[in-house]
């Protein structure tokens, strides 16, 4: 078990909206480590889409992935190659 964290930075031009938050939700999900997503110092739950909404972070925003458990590594690089993949959206 341990912890892995990273920062990325939203390259999307609409940010993180519906779409790209179900995207990490369904990420996490698919692992048994949890993870925190925070911006501006404040952590959301990672599997949870309303909870990921209210971090409205934008285009340009830098993020913090924190993944505790035994897959948390392979957890924070999915997630992480969403978001500089920018989704898809680019």
């Amino acid at each position: 078990m341990g912890q892995v964290t990273r920062q990325v930075v939203i390259p999307n031009r609409q940010g993180l909206h519906a779409r790209p938050i179900a995207m990490i939700a369904e990420a996490a999900h698919r692992h048994r480590a949890a993870l925190a997503v925070g911006v501006d110092g404040r952590e959301v739950d990672g599997r949870s889409i309303m909870q990921l909404m209210t971090l409205c972070a934008a285009q340009g925003t830098e993020v913090s992935l924190r993944a505790d458990g035994d897959d948390a590594e392979s957890l924070v690089e999915d997630v992480a190659a969403l978001i500089e993949g920018g989704f898809g959206e680019m």
